[in-house]
C-alpha cells in the first residue's frame, strides 16, 4: 500500500506540474477536504477546482526536488518540494502581481481513501513568499 500512495502523490504532483487539472481533480475523493496555509478548510473537488482555477490564474508555478512518504498502510503521506513561482496577477490582500519570481520551500500532508486523495494540507512561510515578491 504504501507504494501505490507514493504513485498516487507523485502522480498528483506531476499533473499539477504539466497543467492538466482533469487528471489532478480527478486523483480527489468528490469529499476531499482542502487545508488552504494560513486559511480554511474546503471541502469537495468543486470547491477544490474553483480555488486551483484561482491559484492559475495568479500565479505559473512549477514545483521541484520532491520527496514523497507515505504510512506503512497508504493511509497516510507527505510530500517537500519546492516551489518555482511567477506572480501573474495580484490576489486579494496581497502584494501587487509584476510577474515577480518566487522560489519558497513547501509541505503538504495526505490522507488516502480508495486510492484517491481524501485530504490534501498544505503548508509554506507566506512571510518569506510575501519579501519575495516584494511586499
Amino acid at each position: 500500500m504504501r507504494a501505490q500512495t507514493i504513485e498516487l502523490i507523485q502522480g498528483y504532483y506531476a499533473a499539477f506540474n504539466a497543467g492538466d487539472m482533469d487528471t489532478f481533480l480527478g486523483l480527489l475523493t468528490d469529499d476531499v477536504a482542502h487545508d488552504i496555509n494560513q486559511g480554511a478548510r474546503e471541502t469537495g473537488r468543486e470547491a477544490f477546482a474553483r480555488f486551483m482555477a484561482h491559484m492559475n490564474r495568479c500565479y505559473r508555478e512549477q514545483l521541484t526536488d520532491m520527496v514523497v512518504m507515505a504510512s506503512e498502510d497508504g493511509s497516510r503521506a507527505a510530500a517537500e518540494f519546492v516551489v518555482n513561482g511567477e506572480y501573474l496577477a495580484t490576489d486579494e490582500g496581497l502584494p501587487e502581481a509584476a510577474g515577480q519570481r518566487y522560489v519558497l520551500p513547501a509541505g503538504a500532508f495526505f490522507e488516502v481513501r480508495d486510492g484517491k486523495v481524501a485530504r490534501v494540507t498544505n503548508y509554506y512561510n507566506l512571510n518569506d513568499w510575501i519579501a519575495q515578491v516584494g511586499g
